[in-house]
């Protein structure tokens, strides 16, 4: 790839779910390992998520995201997109596990093609479990690149089987519970490592964090920041 190439790359939004679940061992983490053939990312294991859709700004909540995570994604970003990141992370979960984050309810009309099967389980998506925990936009030079919001949910908060990955699409495979405390053993992104480490403390918080860490990679020089 040429170096305009690279620089020609658009930046996509995209949100990504951290989801732990705890027990009397400690925290575990919910990961998946991407395919050998997959153009970014090949045989990493990560946390689903995905880019964000154009229709997912039109999907309603049946809860929203709360109101500091609200304005912290909202810094430099177009109206409007906090929401349908938190519609993003909660599609992404269901597509790549097969797992719903949301509440019973009706959908007010007909569910948009891609929540199809998340409709037929009785639920509407609801953002209320989930807490914007980091950010991080790809350097130049990937073969994609995005600006990934990183969103904390709880599993006491998934409706049903948090084992049961019988729904997944077949995006990640070797879905299961890691420990927190080894998820740094598998074969892991880059970020992926950095945002465990920053995000530790969270865990098992009920409420924002203080600030979000934010890797900048926009520019022609890297910056680390932090979103207040």
């Amino acid at each position: 790839m040429t170096e305009q190439a690279a620089a020609d790359i658009p930046v996509r939004d995209a949100a990504t779910v951290l989801v732990v679940r705890r027990g009397d061992s400690g925290p575990s983490i919910l990961m998946g390992q991407r395919g050998a053939g997959a153009v970014f990312m090949p045989n990493k294991y990560v946390f689903p998520g995905g880019a964000v859709d154009a229709e997912d700004a039109a999907v309603g909540l049946a809860e929203p995201l709360g109101s500091i995570c609200t304005a912290r994604l909202g810094l430099d970003a177009k109206p409007g997109l906090a929401g349908a990141l938190a519609v993003a992370a909660i599609r992404e979960l269901w597509e790549e596990t097969g797992l719903v984050l949301g509440r019973p309810g009706e959908w007010p009309g007909a569910a948009p093609q891609d929540w199809d099967g998340f409709a037929a389980t009785g639920h509407v998506p609801s953002a209320a479990a989930l807490t914007f925990v980091f950010r991080a936009i790809t350097p130049p030079g990937r073969p994609r690149r995005f600006d990934a919001r990183f969103f904390l949910a709880d599993a006491t908060h998934l409706a049903g089987d948090p084992d049961d990955f019988s729904r997944a699409s077949d995006e990640l495979s070797h879905l299961h519970w890691v420990p927190v405390a080894e998820a740094r053993q598998l074969n892991l992104p880059f970020i992926t490592e950095v945002v465990l480490g920053e995000v530790a403390a969270q865990i098992g918080r009920d409420t924002p964090p203080d600030s979000v860490p934010f890797f900048d990679n926009s520019g022609s020089e890297p910056r680390f920041r932090r979103l207040a």
